[in-house]
């Protein structure tokens, strides 16, 4: 049986979907970067060969430590799902001569290179400046037009996200920014493999979005995402993920699959993702698009990634569509032959809808929570009215334990303010949009009240 090395780190699909897809396929060695989710750590040792847990020495070179343990286990593949880790597996398959991400891996996880690429290659995006110090940041806010967005260009869960409204936010906004990506580090959500990139950001002008103009329902996000695939260099689509708005500035609350838009937007938004994906020159990896929808057919690129969509992305196409991608990539990185989907895949060609929400502390007007609640999924399941044929479970390993006060949202901190993670089946992607609003309006109200010691602490 084929031998794999599986990095893992925080982020990316669940850990015991990527763990059961891809024992499935091959002998497991589990190299673990971030401590394992409990909610998994009894399954790891009967789905996995090997469990290594290097510790601070090892993980000063973390290309030479992948190398290593690759060449130790006999690995005929090495593969991650984390954001964090990407750039560290690419040049650790590049050293073995393994298929993976290619040289051009950093370009789909540095903003800055990454929008630099497609400035080179007249792609649609919003202006921006790459900065490293305030002194930059001043210079960017006075030849760009505000408000704009100034973002880590090595993060991920919109982390470190400020808006600045005039030149007087800049100072206060670039401290913020620091002082997130700082405390985001000490959670182990960062850039694993280049040195210092906390300090590194982009700043860009906030472009106008509409959903009207795509969607035939209101209540859905200004963007979506094109999950797919790059095998042997080619770009191969596999279907759009719509979302909801996301709550101020700008941090995710839920991905629902498919995206239901018309098969002439479907095709306009994947030939946006492709160049985009093209224009990176990646090689052998999973590839996850942002696009920002706009009045009359525009687009803007928001980012792409060299590793499928995280929360439960891929859990979502699985269940609505059939493909195992994890199993899929797996084969493929393996030299197996594939067979990826010719076109991405239609919400008519969908099994119903899927969708994950991201529990976060703020009503669907977007205002934080009057006051603080305690985690109770049973509360919810029973508590909350869906529609007849909807099914809402909880992703216990991305889910604080029941009983935890649920975190006072910071716009700062995005997604690491979040409590836990729903999944929703249901019959069409309108069902789980609507569900999931219902969700949101009923979550402060259903939840139990925190005493005042558990709040504060």
């Amino acid at each position: 049986m084929s031998t794999v090395l599986l990095v893992h780190a925080k982020g990316g699909p669940p850990l015991g979907h990527v763990l059961s897809r891809t024992a499935a396929r091959a002998d497991v060695h589990l190299l673990a970067l971030s401590a394992l989710p409990p909610a998994v750590a009894g399954s790891v040792g009967r789905l996995c060969a090997s469990v290594t847990t290097p510790g601070d020495a090892g993980r000063s070179d973390l290309v030479s430590l992948i190398v290593s343990r690759a060449r130790e286990v006999g690995a005929d593949a090495v593969i991650t799902f984390s954001e964090y880790a990407v750039v560290a597996v690419a040049e650790a398959c590049e050293k073995l001569g393994l298929p993976g991400a290619g040289a051009a891996a950093a370009l789909a996880r540095d903003k800055r290179l990454m929008r630099g690429a497609w400035q080179r290659s007249g792609l649609p995006q919003p202006a921006f400046r790459p900065v490293a110090t305030e002194a930059d940041l001043r210079a960017a806010v006075d030849s760009l037009s505000c408000p704009l967005l100034l973002k880590a260009a090595w993060s991920a869960g919109s982390t470190a996200h400020q808006i600045i409204s005039s030149p007087g936010d800049v100072s206060a906004a670039w401290a913020r920014s620091r002082q997130v990506m700082a405390e985001s580090a000490q959670l182990g959500f960062a850039e694993l493999h280049v040195a210092e990139a906390e300090a590194d950001f982009v700043v860009e002008e906030i472009v106008s979005g509409t959903a009207a103009d795509w969607f035939d329902e209101p209540g859905w996000g200004d963007y979506l995402s094109v999950e797919g695939v790059v095998a042997d260099g080619v770009f191969r689509p596999v279907c759009l993920s719509g979302r909801m708005p996301t709550v101020e500035p700008f941090t995710e609350r839920a991905g629902i699959t498919p995206a239901p838009l018309s098969p002439d937007a479907q095709d306009r938004v994947v030939d946006l993702a492709r160049r985009a994906v093209d224009a990176l020159g990646l090689r052998d990896c999973g590839t996850h698009t942002e696009i920002k929808l706009g009045p009359d057919g525009r687009m803007w690129l928001i980012e792409t990634a060299a590793r499928f969509g995280g929360a439960m992305t891929v859990p979502q196409i699985e269940e609505v569509f059939g493909p195992d991608l994890v199993g899929m990539l797996v084969d493929h990185l393996l030299g197996r032959p594939v067979a990826w989907p010719e076109q991405a895949l239609t919400p008519a060609q969908a099994r119903g809808a899927a969708g994950s929400l991201v529990v976060l502390a703020v009503d669907g007007r977007g205002e934080a929570w009057q006051d603080r609640r305690i985690w109770d999924f049973p509360v919810v399941a029973s508590g909350v009215p869906l529609s007849p044929d909807s099914e809402l479970s909880v992703v216990a390993e991305s889910s604080l334990p029941e009983g935890s006060v649920v975190p006072v949202y910071d716009p700062a901190g995005g997604a690491n303010t979040m409590a836990a993670l729903c999944l929703l089946s249901a019959a069409d992607p309108r069902t789980v949009l609507r569900d999931f609003r219902t969700l949101v309006d009923a979550l402060p109200r259903v939840l139990p009240a925190a005493q005042r010691e558990e709040a504060s602490a």
